[in-house]
């Protein structure tokens, strides 16, 4: 154990010190770290913050024993391959700035510019005129390609090069490497005067280049998952750390051809099992959740793996040779879970799923199950969407969950409890993104495959329809603005589900403002009865623009008349199953069915 100031220890070293580390293997840097965007000026501004010995944010280093996939290179600066120790030090933010220090001193080479030099030159005649100047940097600190006047073929670079070829131009590395020969060099060129501003500029970078303290924050002792937490809390304007990147570095294994060992890379995988589903609108399912689907499978085949749970800290324990024993059924697993939502379902996106463990649970009864008894998961789907108590919201409901699913896999035999529904809870439901009911009811709404009402017989859900919005394509059956008009019902009533219908943009722009009595007029052609049932519309609304007039409370009526086919096509759902629905908006009216 250790204690509390050995966890979070803050640290610092000198430049040189730091990067003769990090050559030297005692720091490494996890692939999952972010991509690196070298730009000069940037490089240069940098180094002006050290010349004035400014501080810089600190570099926050994660000692542990794990090993992770780490960069074979940074800059073009290659590092060892396989290598093993103890304790690994990961460099977890801090990557633009080493490499940005590595390649000015050691250089290297520069992605998507090959041929460029980063190694970084100081120009010993540019003074530092105060404290407050910020515009010197850039003639103070050069790169090769603003010294070098190709055989005085760049003019405004000739006189840089005759300071370079008198040793006024040099590099930081031979100040590291040569100070002693360079300082003698600049003490001939300025007639041995010892306070001359070349030998002061000289003296000066030689100070900063021993004397400046890079800053760290060393963490040790620390699970993967507080880890993650400490990053997105000191980088909050930066990509937080994904458990996803650690679990793939951790379990990546390089290709060795002549021992006959296959490689290993579980972001490759991810991506190429999303290939073969880029039709469906669940491969976009994000990573972290496909890992915890992939966790579930390991802790049912692998019990003693230590995957007790889907947290941050269990998937962490996921190994590679686990893996690799379930991930061909995985793949089969979740791709007819996939297909369930869509095809069977008819839910065309993973943003209508109620509840995201149900891509778990319902992966966990797929998984090696050649037997899948549809009747039961369908019931089991609405049955846990609509339930009026929150079944399946954390991670102790998840694995009674997964239990039961492979109870009915094993023995072919399940029952449910008694399915308890509030109706007021229907009328009074309003979109959300992430609310369950809400969800749930859309969902069943694109159970039904509603059609088009312009266009009879066409489904509206289709792929495309998805595609072109960021969110279910949903609309007022009456019209908001025509319900404040007509003050006709409350702000409640004209947000409430029951209001809602699947449209297509085009329909949805005919419509506008309008009273539906008068916009169903121009779709009352023979078969728009079926139409509206196919959105559980009642077809009272229907009669009511035949007869050109609306009740009193009209959308109240709707709304209940609305209700009641919902709860008539969840009963059918849920077939077999004791049924009972209670009204908290009306307490007396509580049915069993």
């Amino acid at each position: 154990m250790f204690t509390s100031t050995e966890r979070i220890k803050p640290d610092a070293q000198s430049i040189p010190l730091y990067l003769e580390s990090l050559l030297s293997h005692k720091y490494q840097i996890p692939t999952f770290q972010r991509d690196v965007v070298w730009e000069k000026e940037n490089v240069k501004k940098l180094w002006d913050s050290i010349y004035k010995f400014y501080p810089l944010g600190s570099i926050l280093i994660w000692k542990t024993n794990t090993k992770l996939e780490s960069h074979r290179e940074i800059g073009g600066i290659k590092f060892a391959d396989n290598f093993y120790s103890n304790e690994y030090q990961y460099i977890l933010d801090g990557q633009q700035r080493t490499t940005s220090l590595l390649t000015s001193i050691y250089g290297g080479k520069i992605a998507n510019n090959e041929n460029f030099d980063p190694t970084l030159y100081i120009d010993l005649t540019i003074e530092l005129t105060d404290a407050t100047d910020d515009t010197s940097y850039a003639k103070r600190f050069l790169f090769w390609d603003e010294i070098d006047d190709r055989d005085g073929q760049l003019k405004a670079n000739i006189g840089k090069k005759q300071r370079y070829q008198d040793k006024l131009i040099v590099s930081l590395i031979d100040i590291i490497k040569d100070r002693g020969e360079i300082e003698r060099n600049i003490y001939v060129s300025v007639n041995r005067e010892f306070d001359h501003s070349y030998m002061q500029q000289f003296r000066r970078i030689r100070e900063v280049l021993a004397n400046y303290k890079i800053s760290f924050i060393e963490l040790r002792g620390i699970e993967v998952a507080e880890v993650c937490q400490i990053f997105e809390r000191i980088n909050q304007a930066g990509k937080p750390l994904d458990i996803f990147d650690i679990v793939v570095a951790k379990t990546f294994r390089s290709e060795n051809k002549t021992n006959n060992i296959s490689g290993f890379y579980l972001r490759e995988l991810f991506d190429k099992f999303k290939k073969t589903i880029s039709s469906s609108q669940y491969a976009s399912i994000d990573n972290w959740t496909l890992l915890q689907m992939l966790a579930v499978v390991v802790k049912s085949e692998f019990p003693e793996a230590g995957i007790q749970n889907i947290t941050d800290m269990y998937l962490n324990k996921l190994k590679t040779e686990h893996i690799e024993a379930v991930w061909s059924d995985f793949k089969i697993a979740v791709a007819k879970t996939f297909d369930f939502f869509d095809n069977i379902l008819h839910i065309k996106g993973g943003r209508l799923i109620p509840y995201r463990y149900l891509y778990l649970t319902i992966t966990a009864y797929f998984y090696r199950n050649d037997k899948p008894d549809y009747s039961f998961l369908g019931k089991y789907f609405w049955y846990y969407s609509f339930h009026n108590a929150e079944l399946l919201t954390n991670t102790s409901h998840l694995w009674k969950h997964i239990d039961f699913v492979n109870q009915q896999k094993a023995n072919s035999t399940y029952s449910f409890n008694q399915f308890d529904i509030d109706k007021n809870s229907l009328r009074k439901s309003f979109y959300s993104y992430r609310g369950r009911l809400s969800r749930a009811i859309l969902s069943l709404y694109a159970n039904h495959k509603p059609q088009d009402w312009a266009k009879p017989h066409r489904d509206i859900l289709s792929d495309v329809y998805y595609l072109l919005t960021d969110k279910p394509n949903l609309h007022h059956i009456f019209p908001v603005n025509f319900i404040k008009q007509s003050g006709i019902a409350s702000q409640i009533e004209s947000d409430s589900l029951m209001n809602i219908a699947y449209l297509s943009q085009i329909t949805n722009l005919k419509i506008s403002d309008r009273n539906p009595l008068h916009y169903l007029k121009e779709y009352d052609e023979p078969g728009l009865e079926t139409v509206l049932r196919s959105h559980l519309i009642p077809t009272i609304i229907l009669e009511w623009s035949r007869g050109d007039a609306l009740p009193e409370h009209a959308l109240t009526i709707f709304i209940e008349e609305r209700v009641n086919l919902l709860l008539e096509a969840l009963k059918l759902k849920l077939e077999g199953i004791e049924f009972k629905v209670f009204d908290m908006g009306n307490p007396t009216d509580n049915i069993h069915f």
